[in-house]
Protein backbone atom coordinates (compact mmCIF):
# COMPACT_ATOMS: atom_id res chain seq x y z
CA UNK A 1 0.00 0.00 0.00
CA UNK A 2 1.34 3.45 -0.93
CA UNK A 3 2.07 6.11 1.68
CA UNK A 4 0.79 9.66 1.26
CA UNK A 5 2.03 12.52 3.46
CA UNK A 6 -0.43 15.35 4.11
CA UNK A 7 0.64 18.59 5.78
CA UNK A 8 -1.91 21.02 7.19
CA UNK A 9 -0.88 24.55 8.13
CA UNK A 10 -2.12 26.73 10.94
CA UNK A 11 -5.08 28.27 9.07
CA UNK A 12 -6.23 24.77 8.06
CA UNK A 13 -6.64 23.88 11.74
CA UNK A 14 -7.68 27.17 13.32
CA UNK A 15 -11.49 26.82 13.25
CA UNK A 16 -13.98 23.96 13.70
CA UNK A 17 -15.12 24.46 10.10
CA UNK A 18 -11.57 24.22 8.77
CA UNK A 19 -10.87 21.12 10.84
CA UNK A 20 -13.98 19.48 9.35
CA UNK A 21 -12.46 20.02 5.90
CA UNK A 22 -9.19 18.47 7.08
CA UNK A 23 -11.10 15.36 8.15
CA UNK A 24 -12.75 15.29 4.71
CA UNK A 25 -9.36 15.38 2.94
CA UNK A 26 -8.06 12.62 5.19
CA UNK A 27 -11.08 10.40 4.60
CA UNK A 28 -10.91 10.91 0.82
CA UNK A 29 -7.30 9.71 0.66
CA UNK A 30 -8.03 6.75 2.94
CA UNK A 31 -10.84 5.80 0.54
CA UNK A 32 -8.27 6.06 -2.27
CA UNK A 33 -6.27 3.33 -0.57
CA UNK A 34 -3.39 5.32 0.94
CA UNK A 35 -1.66 4.86 4.25
CA UNK A 36 -1.63 8.35 5.70
CA UNK A 37 0.97 10.33 7.62
CA UNK A 38 -0.46 13.74 8.56
CA UNK A 39 1.93 16.53 9.58
CA UNK A 40 0.42 19.48 11.46
CA UNK A 41 1.46 23.02 12.33
CA UNK A 42 0.38 25.01 15.36
CA UNK A 43 -3.21 26.24 15.08
CA UNK A 44 -3.87 29.74 13.78
CA UNK A 45 -1.73 32.82 13.44
CA UNK A 46 -0.47 35.54 15.75
CA UNK A 47 -3.08 36.47 18.33
CA UNK A 48 -4.81 33.11 18.33
CA UNK A 49 -4.18 31.19 21.57
CA UNK A 50 -2.00 28.29 20.34
CA UNK A 51 -0.12 29.94 17.44
CA UNK A 52 3.68 29.98 17.48
CA UNK A 53 3.86 33.78 17.42
CA UNK A 54 1.41 33.94 20.32
CA UNK A 55 3.72 31.71 22.37
CA UNK A 56 6.64 33.97 21.49
CA UNK A 57 4.64 37.00 22.64
CA UNK A 58 3.95 35.18 25.90
CA UNK A 59 7.69 34.87 26.46
CA UNK A 60 8.26 38.57 25.77
CA UNK A 61 5.53 39.47 28.27
CA UNK A 62 7.06 37.28 30.96
CA UNK A 63 10.64 38.37 31.40
CA UNK A 64 11.72 37.90 27.77
CA UNK A 65 14.75 36.00 29.06
CA UNK A 66 13.93 32.40 28.17
CA UNK A 67 17.08 30.60 26.92
CA UNK A 68 16.93 29.25 23.36
CA UNK A 69 16.75 25.60 24.45
CA UNK A 70 13.78 26.25 26.74
CA UNK A 71 12.16 28.49 24.11
CA UNK A 72 12.11 25.55 21.70
CA UNK A 73 10.58 23.39 24.41
CA UNK A 74 7.73 25.89 24.74
CA UNK A 75 7.24 26.31 20.99
CA UNK A 76 6.82 22.56 20.52
CA UNK A 77 3.58 22.81 22.53
CA UNK A 78 1.69 24.44 19.64
CA UNK A 79 2.07 21.48 17.28
CA UNK A 80 1.37 18.99 20.06
CA UNK A 81 -1.97 20.70 20.76
CA UNK A 82 -2.83 20.57 17.03
CA UNK A 83 -1.89 16.90 16.73
CA UNK A 84 -3.86 15.84 19.82
CA UNK A 85 -6.90 17.83 18.65
CA UNK A 86 -6.83 16.24 15.19
CA UNK A 87 -6.36 12.77 16.67
CA UNK A 88 -9.46 13.23 18.83
CA UNK A 89 -11.52 14.40 15.85
CA UNK A 90 -10.34 11.48 13.70
CA UNK A 91 -11.17 8.94 16.40
CA UNK A 92 -14.60 10.51 16.78
CA UNK A 93 -15.14 9.88 13.06
CA UNK A 94 -14.14 6.24 13.42
CA UNK A 95 -10.67 6.75 11.88
CA UNK A 96 -8.01 5.06 13.98
CA UNK A 97 -5.04 7.35 14.62
CA UNK A 98 -2.09 7.99 16.88
CA UNK A 99 0.16 10.98 17.57
CA UNK A 100 3.94 11.08 17.37
CA UNK A 101 6.09 14.06 18.29
CA UNK A 102 8.90 15.01 15.95
CA UNK A 103 11.30 13.11 18.17
CA UNK A 104 9.11 9.99 18.25
CA UNK A 105 8.71 10.20 14.47
CA UNK A 106 12.49 9.93 14.11
CA UNK A 107 13.69 13.49 13.46
CA UNK A 108 17.28 13.88 14.63
CA UNK A 109 18.62 17.44 14.42
CA UNK A 110 21.62 19.52 15.38
CA UNK A 111 21.41 21.79 18.42
CA UNK A 112 20.83 25.11 16.62
CA UNK A 113 17.76 25.92 18.72
CA UNK A 114 15.18 27.95 16.83
CA UNK A 115 16.55 27.01 13.42
CA UNK A 116 17.73 23.41 13.72
CA UNK A 117 18.85 21.41 10.70
CA UNK A 118 17.74 17.82 10.18
CA UNK A 119 20.64 15.38 10.42
CA UNK A 120 18.62 12.18 9.98
CA UNK A 121 15.06 10.86 9.84
CA UNK A 122 14.48 7.41 11.33
CA UNK A 123 10.86 6.55 10.46
CA UNK A 124 10.71 2.99 11.83
CA UNK A 125 8.19 3.96 14.54
CA UNK A 126 5.88 5.50 11.93
CA UNK A 127 6.02 2.37 9.77
CA UNK A 128 5.17 0.23 12.79
CA UNK A 129 2.25 2.46 13.83
CA UNK A 130 0.80 2.30 10.30
CA UNK A 131 0.36 -1.43 10.76
CA UNK A 132 -2.34 -0.80 13.40
CA UNK A 133 -3.57 2.74 12.67
CA UNK A 134 -5.11 4.29 9.59
CA UNK A 135 -3.45 7.64 10.25
CA UNK A 136 -0.25 8.65 12.03
CA UNK A 137 -0.36 12.32 13.04
CA UNK A 138 3.10 13.88 13.38
CA UNK A 139 3.92 17.22 14.97
CA UNK A 140 5.67 19.32 12.34
CA UNK A 141 8.36 21.95 12.92
CA UNK A 142 10.23 19.94 15.54
CA UNK A 143 12.84 17.30 16.21
CA UNK A 144 15.31 16.17 18.85
CA UNK A 145 19.06 16.32 19.33
CA UNK A 146 21.14 13.20 19.92
CA UNK A 147 21.03 14.17 23.61
CA UNK A 148 17.23 14.17 23.65
CA UNK A 149 16.57 17.93 23.71
CA UNK A 150 13.59 19.28 21.75
CA UNK A 151 14.42 21.54 18.80
CA UNK A 152 12.43 23.57 16.28
CA UNK A 153 13.23 23.88 12.58
CA UNK A 154 12.60 27.59 11.98
CA UNK A 155 10.15 29.25 9.61
CA UNK A 156 8.55 26.82 7.20
CA UNK A 157 9.59 23.99 9.48
CA UNK A 158 6.37 22.01 9.09
CA UNK A 159 6.77 22.02 5.31
CA UNK A 160 10.30 20.72 5.83
CA UNK A 161 9.04 18.03 8.23
CA UNK A 162 6.50 16.87 5.64
CA UNK A 163 8.91 16.55 2.70
CA UNK A 164 11.60 14.99 4.90
CA UNK A 165 9.10 12.33 5.97
CA UNK A 166 8.03 11.90 2.36
CA UNK A 167 11.64 11.21 1.45
CA UNK A 168 12.33 8.89 4.39
CA UNK A 169 9.11 6.89 3.87
CA UNK A 170 9.45 6.89 0.06
CA UNK A 171 5.96 8.31 -0.11
CA UNK A 172 4.11 8.48 -3.40
CA UNK A 173 3.31 12.15 -2.84
CA UNK A 174 3.46 14.97 -0.30
CA UNK A 175 0.38 17.21 -0.19
CA UNK A 176 0.96 20.65 1.34
CA UNK A 177 -2.42 22.15 2.30
CA UNK A 178 -2.61 25.92 2.74
CA UNK A 179 -5.21 28.68 2.51
CA UNK A 180 -4.50 29.34 -1.19
CA UNK A 181 -5.29 27.12 -4.13
CA UNK A 182 -1.80 26.25 -5.30
CA UNK A 183 0.92 28.44 -6.76
CA UNK A 184 0.10 31.45 -8.91
CA UNK A 185 2.10 33.27 -11.59
CA UNK A 186 2.40 36.29 -9.27
CA UNK A 187 1.11 37.68 -5.99
CA UNK A 188 -2.65 38.13 -6.66
CA UNK A 189 -2.78 41.02 -4.17
CA UNK A 190 -0.59 42.98 -6.60
CA UNK A 191 -1.22 41.40 -9.99
CA UNK A 192 -4.98 40.97 -10.28
CA UNK A 193 -4.85 38.71 -13.35
CA UNK A 194 -2.35 36.26 -11.84
CA UNK A 195 -3.20 32.70 -12.85
CA UNK A 196 -2.85 29.38 -11.02
CA UNK A 197 -0.13 27.04 -12.25
CA UNK A 198 -0.98 23.37 -12.75
CA UNK A 199 2.66 22.24 -12.64
CA UNK A 200 6.10 23.69 -11.87
CA UNK A 201 9.58 22.24 -11.56
CA UNK A 202 11.46 21.95 -8.27
CA UNK A 203 13.99 24.57 -9.43
CA UNK A 204 11.26 27.02 -10.39
CA UNK A 205 9.38 26.78 -7.11
CA UNK A 206 12.63 26.96 -5.12
CA UNK A 207 13.36 30.29 -6.76
CA UNK A 208 9.77 31.49 -6.41
CA UNK A 209 9.77 30.56 -2.72
CA UNK A 210 13.20 32.05 -2.06
CA UNK A 211 12.42 35.29 -3.83
CA UNK A 212 9.04 36.25 -2.49
CA UNK A 213 6.36 33.57 -2.94
CA UNK A 214 5.54 32.31 0.55
CA UNK A 215 3.44 29.26 -0.34
CA UNK A 216 6.10 26.67 0.53
CA UNK A 217 9.53 26.92 2.15
CA UNK A 218 12.62 26.50 -0.10
CA UNK A 219 14.23 23.99 2.30
CA UNK A 220 11.19 21.75 1.96
CA UNK A 221 11.38 21.83 -1.84
CA UNK A 222 15.11 21.08 -1.85
CA UNK A 223 14.54 17.93 0.22
CA UNK A 224 11.75 16.77 -2.11
CA UNK A 225 13.92 17.46 -5.14
CA UNK A 226 16.84 15.44 -3.79
CA UNK A 227 14.54 12.50 -3.04
CA UNK A 228 12.48 12.84 -6.25
CA UNK A 229 9.25 13.00 -4.23
CA UNK A 230 6.43 14.90 -6.01
CA UNK A 231 4.74 17.65 -4.01
CA UNK A 232 1.27 19.11 -4.48
CA UNK A 233 0.47 22.56 -3.09
CA UNK A 234 -3.28 22.75 -2.64
CA UNK A 235 -6.01 24.44 -0.63
CA UNK A 236 -7.71 22.96 2.41
CA UNK A 237 -10.83 24.85 1.35
CA UNK A 238 -11.11 23.32 -2.12
CA UNK A 239 -11.18 19.92 -3.82
CA UNK A 240 -8.90 21.19 -6.62
CA UNK A 241 -5.56 19.39 -6.92
CA UNK A 242 -3.62 22.66 -6.87
CA UNK A 243 -0.07 22.80 -8.24
CA UNK A 244 2.14 19.78 -8.82
CA UNK A 245 5.86 20.29 -8.11
CA UNK A 246 8.02 17.69 -9.84
CA UNK A 247 10.95 17.01 -12.15
CA UNK A 248 10.81 18.58 -15.65
CA UNK A 249 10.35 15.14 -17.19
CA UNK A 250 7.11 14.87 -15.21
CA UNK A 251 5.69 17.61 -17.46
CA UNK A 252 5.20 15.25 -20.39
CA UNK A 253 1.74 14.21 -19.23
CA UNK A 254 0.59 17.81 -18.84
CA UNK A 255 -0.78 19.81 -21.74
CA UNK A 256 1.63 22.72 -21.16
CA UNK A 257 5.08 21.27 -21.70
CA UNK A 258 8.18 22.32 -19.81
CA UNK A 259 10.03 23.79 -22.78
CA UNK A 260 6.91 25.54 -24.12
CA UNK A 261 6.87 27.96 -21.19
CA UNK A 262 9.91 30.19 -20.92
CA UNK A 263 8.68 32.19 -17.91
CA UNK A 264 6.64 30.62 -15.12
CA UNK A 265 6.15 33.43 -12.65
CA UNK A 266 7.17 36.78 -11.20
CA UNK A 267 8.20 37.18 -7.55
CA UNK A 268 9.61 39.94 -5.40
CA UNK A 269 11.41 40.82 -2.18
CA UNK A 270 10.91 44.35 -0.89
CA UNK A 271 12.61 46.54 1.72
CA UNK A 272 16.22 46.00 0.69
CA UNK A 273 19.13 48.45 0.56
CA UNK A 274 21.72 48.56 -2.21
CA UNK A 275 25.27 49.12 -0.97
CA UNK A 276 28.15 50.12 -3.25
CA UNK A 277 31.77 49.90 -2.06
CA UNK A 278 34.61 51.15 -4.26
CA UNK A 279 38.40 51.21 -3.92
CA UNK A 280 40.84 52.45 -6.53
CA UNK A 281 43.64 50.20 -5.25
CA UNK A 282 43.11 46.79 -6.90
CA UNK A 283 45.42 45.12 -4.40
CA UNK A 284 43.35 46.20 -1.41
CA UNK A 285 41.54 42.82 -1.21
CA UNK A 286 38.32 44.79 -0.88
CA UNK A 287 35.89 41.98 -1.63
CA UNK A 288 37.31 39.68 1.04
CA UNK A 289 37.31 42.40 3.67
CA UNK A 290 33.77 43.52 2.86
CA UNK A 291 32.06 40.14 2.80
CA UNK A 292 34.04 38.74 5.71
CA UNK A 293 32.94 41.75 7.77
CA UNK A 294 29.31 41.19 6.79
CA UNK A 295 29.52 37.53 7.81
CA UNK A 296 31.23 38.30 11.13
CA UNK A 297 28.42 40.71 11.95
CA UNK A 298 25.65 38.26 10.91
CA UNK A 299 24.44 40.50 8.08
CA UNK A 300 22.84 38.55 5.24
CA UNK A 301 23.95 39.74 1.78
CA UNK A 302 22.27 39.18 -1.58
CA UNK A 303 22.32 40.31 -5.20
CA UNK A 304 26.12 40.44 -5.33
CA UNK A 305 28.06 41.99 -8.22
CA UNK A 306 31.86 42.06 -7.87
CA UNK A 307 34.39 44.01 -9.98
CA UNK A 308 38.20 44.28 -9.64
CA UNK A 309 37.81 47.55 -7.71
CA UNK A 310 34.51 47.22 -5.93
CA UNK A 311 31.39 45.38 -4.91
CA UNK A 312 27.67 46.07 -5.13
CA UNK A 313 25.23 44.05 -3.04
CA UNK A 314 22.00 44.31 -1.07
CA UNK A 315 21.05 43.85 2.57
CA UNK A 316 17.66 44.08 4.21
CA UNK A 317 16.68 47.62 5.18
CA UNK A 318 16.71 46.72 8.86
CA UNK A 319 20.40 45.74 8.57
CA UNK A 320 21.50 48.70 6.47
CA UNK A 321 22.62 51.07 9.26
CA UNK A 322 24.68 48.31 10.85
CA UNK A 323 26.23 47.35 7.51
CA UNK A 324 27.19 50.96 6.73
CA UNK A 325 28.71 51.41 10.18
CA UNK A 326 30.78 48.23 9.84
CA UNK A 327 32.10 49.34 6.44
CA UNK A 328 32.98 52.81 7.71
CA UNK A 329 34.91 51.28 10.61
CA UNK A 330 36.98 49.44 8.00
CA UNK A 331 37.82 52.74 6.35
CA UNK A 332 35.46 52.47 3.38
CA UNK A 333 33.09 55.16 2.18
CA UNK A 334 30.09 53.12 1.07
CA UNK A 335 27.16 54.52 -0.88
CA UNK A 336 23.69 53.24 -0.01
CA UNK A 337 20.22 53.37 -1.54
CA UNK A 338 17.47 52.19 0.80
CA UNK A 339 13.89 51.30 -0.05
CA UNK A 340 14.59 49.04 -3.01
CA UNK A 341 12.89 45.87 -4.25
CA UNK A 342 14.27 42.79 -5.94
CA UNK A 343 11.99 41.58 -8.74
CA UNK A 344 12.52 38.07 -10.13
CA UNK A 345 11.50 36.64 -13.49
CA UNK A 346 11.47 32.85 -13.05
CA UNK A 347 11.19 30.06 -15.58
CA UNK A 348 12.74 26.70 -16.32
CA UNK A 349 12.85 27.59 -20.02
CA UNK A 350 14.90 30.79 -19.63
CA UNK A 351 18.35 29.22 -19.90
CA UNK A 352 19.88 29.66 -23.33
CA UNK A 353 16.89 31.48 -24.81
CA UNK A 354 17.84 34.78 -26.45
CA UNK A 355 15.69 37.82 -25.89
CA UNK A 356 14.45 37.27 -22.34
CA UNK A 357 16.59 40.05 -20.86
CA UNK A 358 15.69 42.32 -23.78
CA UNK A 359 12.00 41.83 -22.99
CA UNK A 360 12.61 42.64 -19.33
CA UNK A 361 14.47 45.84 -20.17
CA UNK A 362 11.87 46.81 -22.76
CA UNK A 363 9.01 46.19 -20.35
CA UNK A 364 10.49 48.35 -17.60
CA UNK A 365 11.72 51.04 -19.97
CA UNK A 366 8.20 51.44 -21.32
CA UNK A 367 7.13 52.31 -17.76
CA UNK A 368 10.15 54.63 -17.21
CA UNK A 369 11.41 52.29 -14.48
CA UNK A 370 15.14 52.43 -13.78
CA UNK A 371 17.02 49.12 -13.37
CA UNK A 372 19.55 49.62 -10.59
CA UNK A 373 21.21 46.22 -10.83
CA UNK A 374 20.69 42.83 -12.49
CA UNK A 375 21.85 39.24 -12.23
CA UNK A 376 20.79 35.85 -13.60
CA UNK A 377 20.96 32.10 -13.13
CA UNK A 378 19.74 29.12 -15.15
CA UNK A 379 16.12 29.67 -14.14
CA UNK A 380 15.91 33.26 -12.89
CA UNK A 381 16.72 36.82 -13.91
CA UNK A 382 16.68 39.41 -11.12
CA UNK A 383 16.43 43.16 -11.37
CA UNK A 384 16.69 45.71 -8.58
CA UNK A 385 14.29 48.66 -8.73
CA UNK A 386 13.17 51.38 -6.37
CA UNK A 387 10.41 50.22 -4.07
CA UNK A 388 7.98 52.78 -5.45
CA UNK A 389 8.41 51.12 -8.86
CA UNK A 390 7.92 47.57 -7.59
CA UNK A 391 4.18 47.19 -8.17
CA UNK A 392 4.32 48.61 -11.67
CA UNK A 393 7.36 46.43 -12.44
CA UNK A 394 5.52 43.27 -11.43
CA UNK A 395 2.45 44.14 -13.46
CA UNK A 396 4.47 45.19 -16.51
CA UNK A 397 6.59 42.01 -16.52
CA UNK A 398 3.56 39.79 -15.93
CA UNK A 399 1.87 41.38 -18.95
CA UNK A 400 5.00 41.37 -21.14
CA UNK A 401 5.44 37.60 -20.75
CA UNK A 402 1.67 37.05 -21.14
CA UNK A 403 1.40 35.12 -17.89
CA UNK A 404 -2.26 36.16 -17.61
CA UNK A 405 -2.97 33.63 -20.38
Amino acid sequence: MSILVQKFGGTSLSTPQARELVIKHVRRELDNGYQLVVVVSAMGRKGEPYATDTLLDWVSQNGNALPSRERDLLLCCGEIISAATLCSLLENEGITSTVLTGAQAGFVTDDQYGNARIKDVRPERIVKELETHQVVVVTGFQGQTENGDFTTLGRGGSDTSATALGAALRAEMVDIYTDVNGILTADPRIVEDAKPLSIVSYAEICNMAQYGAKVIHPRAVEIAMQAHVPVRVRSTFSEDEGTLVTQPEGFRDVQLGFMDRYVTGIAYVSNVTQITVECKNEGDNLQLRVFKAMAENSISVDFINVTPTGAVYTVFDHDSEKAIRVLQELGFRPKSLSGCAKVSVIGGGINGVPGIMAKIVESLSEQNIQILQSADSNTTIWVLVKKEDMVQSLRALHAKFELHR
